[in-house]
């Protein structure tokens, strides 16, 4: 025998349940209960005529985008046609101290009205007003499902003017940002010309100087160092050797690839490079050659260059800032 299978559709007469309170609650019209066919026609012509108002509210703030005041302008004569008596009823929105009438706008006893709410504040009032005594319905003279539709149409009126808000409030921060990101590129664009210019000053100031010591102060010392005796001779020598690390871009140059050297292992450097040795060394400083080599050894292992097969005169000459050649030290 064949079991009978319940169905899942309603019958004539009932509805699909609700699956829950919460939603049912946001059903705020009940189903007709209404079977004449005039009175359902008539009941399914007023709900054609608040679903084209619902749907107008949106064209027209999709029209208005960046303006509610052009937005509720052109709303507030919608509405009325929207209504059971659309010959006689007019409507009226306040909003945010501004007042938008319908054509032909009169004050009257017939009126129905809902606040229109921006985060959760109270901003203004969309209202409704009958012309004329109308027959009495669920409110006054107007439907229940008047009501609903009004305070739809307020609590749209609220979203759209939240959003439009919200859009204008978006805009002026980027215009805002623009501004300012373009005055910081000016500001770089400024900054970039004068660290250009302080550099070119910094390198017209060490030629002027080098100049200076080349065609000034070292034909000085040098006639100097012809005039006075042996013993004498590495005076200016010593001053000869520190002028030219004055001068030199070698010294500027290792100072900043290398942050670790001390003043006095950037002197030793500069004297190994130009070929002393470190006897040499040792008496243009006054101290003891095991000094220079312990000196030595720290350069190598902050060039890390320790324990390799490379000479290091060779290395600062020119290995340091290119390809590394190994010579025996």
């Amino acid at each position: 025998m064949e079991d009978k299978k319940t169905s899942s559709y309603p019958t004539e007469g009932q509805h699909l349940p609700f699956p829950s309170k919460d939603l049912a609650l946001l059903w705020r019209i009940p189903f007709p209960t209404e079977t004449e066919p005039d009175r359902v026609g008539f009941a399914l012509r007023e709900r054609i005529k608040e679903l084209n108002c619902l749907y107008g509210v949106s064209q027209l703030a999709e029209r208005n985008l960046y303006s509610i005041d052009d937005l509720l302008r052109e709303l507030v004569n919608f509405l009325p046609h929207s209504w059971q008596y659309p010959e006689i009823t007019c409507a009226r929105i306040f909003f945010k101290g501004k007042t938008y009438t319908s054509d032909k706008f009169k004050m009257t006893n017939w009126r129905q009205s809902s606040r229109i709410y921006m985060y959760h504040e109270a901003v203004g009032e969309c209202g409704i007003f009958y012309l004329e005594e109308c027959p009495p319905a669920d409110e006054g003279p107007f439907l229940k499902e008047e009501r609903a539709l009004l305070d739809a149409v307020a609590e749209q009126i609220g979203a759209i003017a939240t959003r439009i808000s919200a859009d204008l409030e978006l805009q002026e921060t980027n215009q805002q940002l623009t501004l300012e990101r373009k005055a910081l590129q000016e500001a770089n664009t400024a900054l970039r010309l004068v660290l250009t210019r302080i550099e070119q000053e910094k390198q017209e100031i060490h030629q002027d100087i080098k100049m200076n010591v080349e065609k000034i102060l070292m034909p000085i010392l040098n006639a100097l160092a012809l005039q006075l005796p042996p013993s004498q001779k590495k005076y200016v020598e010593m001053l000869q050797t520190n002028l030219e690390e004055i001068t030199s871009p070698f010294i500027s140059q290792l100072s900043i690839s290398y942050h670790s050297m001390t003043p006095t292992e950037i002197a030793i450097c500069n004297m190994i490079r130009n070929g002393m040795r470190t006897k040499e060394i040792a008496e243009m400083r006054s101290v003891s050659g095991a000094t220079i080599n312990r000196h030595r050894e720290k350069i190598r292992r902050k060039l890390k260059i320790t324990n390799q097969d490379v000479n290091l005169a060779t290395f600062l000459e020119s290995n340091m800032w290119g390809g590394k050649q190994k010579v025996t030290d």
